[in-house]
């Protein structure tokens, strides 16, 4: 048995790893996550209520359960916020992240990490996991400085970085991309939609699975996770409306410079794939068979 911890399982990523770990009888999973447990199944697992911030609690929690594979999906990743709040951006993204590094140097735990196409500047995309960061905000920054601690870790390590992560589950604590251009057109509200961005979204399922996959392989290293097909923001705006047989027309294309945002975002990322396909035999959806399986998880809400 793989006995697998999981910080931030109240996310939606976290969330889509309890799912498959459930799925998965090679898995014991212990969840963990501040406050009650969102996640609409309550048995077969083990759940914590942890906050990660709290060191004592952490220590206890990790040398009772002594995992064989830590997954830390818990960060503040509202890249605007980060700005208004660098000593909680920095507290959870990266002393948080310290802590945990420490505890499976000490325990022989692996270490899977999540991090962002954020930590780079947008001029060079798609990247390679080998590209040279260079983050404009204070969120991109706190994710490299954690990536830089576990790089320099005597722990078995993967971090998987990530693009725009969407989907849905029975309790959001807050929305993404997808379902904000969705639900702003069914209601008929015009979207300003920046058209100097490219991305290429990331299905949150396609994403848990990576996790799963580099746990069980104990796989070490960086790996590029996000989907396959790559978008200007608009565009992808766009394809949400057809999808949806919403009115194009609300979509209105604007540039960066336009939008008042605190943080600065990159302009191009995207990431090549090769790497996680042929070493975690990593299997993205397309983006339009991800709406497919969000649209049939609305349904049946």
């Amino acid at each position: 048995m793989n006995k697998i911890l999981v910080t931030g399982s109240n996310g939606l990523l976290g969330q889509k790893v309890t799912n498959l770990a459930l799925a998965d009888k090679t898995i014991e999973l212990i969840a963990t996550s501040r406050g009650e447990n969102r996640h609409p199944i309550k048995d077969g697992y083990r759940y914590v209520d942890l906050d990660i911030l709290d060191n004592q609690q952490l220590h206890d929690t990790i040398t009772e359960l002594r995992p064989d594979v830590l997954i830390n999906t818990a960060a503040m990743t509202n890249v605007d916020a980060c700005e208004h709040d660098p000593e909680g951006c920095r507290k959870l993204n990266v002393e948080a992240v310290a802590s945990l590094v420490e505890l499976c140097e000490t325990y022989g735990i692996h270490l899977v990490h999540l991090s962002t196409d954020f930590i780079f500047d947008g001029k060079a995309g798609p990247y390679a996991e080998d590209a040279a960061p260079n983050p404009l905000s204070l969120y991109g920054q706190s994710k490299w400085d954690a990536e830089k601690i576990i790089q320099q870790s005597t722990c078995k390590w993967a971090i998987l970085r990530t693009i725009l992560v969407y989907g849905v589950v029975a309790d959001m604590s807050r929305s993404n991309i997808v379902l904000w251009a969705k639900g702003a057109l069914e209601k008929g509200q015009p979207l300003n939609v920046v058209n100097d961005q490219w991305r290429m979204p990331t299905l949150a399922e396609d994403l848990a699975q990576a996790c799963l996959l580099a746990a069980k392989q104990k796989a070490e290293g960086i790996f590029h996770i996000s989907g396959e097909d790559f978008f200007a923001i608009d565009e992808l705006v766009a394809a949400v409306a057809d999808f949806w047989g919403l009115d194009k027309s609300l979509i209105r294309e604007v540039s960066s410079s336009t939008l008042s945002q605190a943080a600065p975002r990159p302009a191009r990322t995207g990431f090549i794939l090769d790497k996680a396909r042929s070493v975690l035999g990593y299997t993205p959806h397309s983006f339009r068979e991800g709406l497919a399986l969000v649209d049939q998880q609305l349904q049946t809400r």
